[in-house]
């Protein structure tokens, strides 16, 4: 799966968590761009990003991303290492 592809379900799981159907995110969108961005969302979307693409996180992994593109390049390399 190429981080496109990543952006474009990334995209659909932010409008859901969100429960927002007009949300439109980006390599550059970051928590500051989100109303409603706060620690328990998150959460939320972090569990919901796992369980939709069959991937773990560390949190040594969260902590050093600024932003959606940077969570996306992430998602993709993590599927790639679990293709092989």
């Amino acid at each position: 799966m190429d981080q496109d592809a990543v952006m474009a379900t990334l995209s659909d799981l932010f409008r859901d968590v969100f429960n927002d159907p007009d949300l439109a995110i980006g390599p550059a969108t970051s928590a500051a761009d989100i109303p409603g961005w706060d620690s328990m969302t998150h959460i939320t979307l972090i569990v919901a990003i796992e369980q939709k693409f069959g991937i773990r996180f560390r949190a040594s992994e969260m902590d050093g991303l600024h932003d959606v593109g940077e969570l996306a390049a992430l998602v993709a390399a993590k599927r790639a290492v679990a293709a092989v």
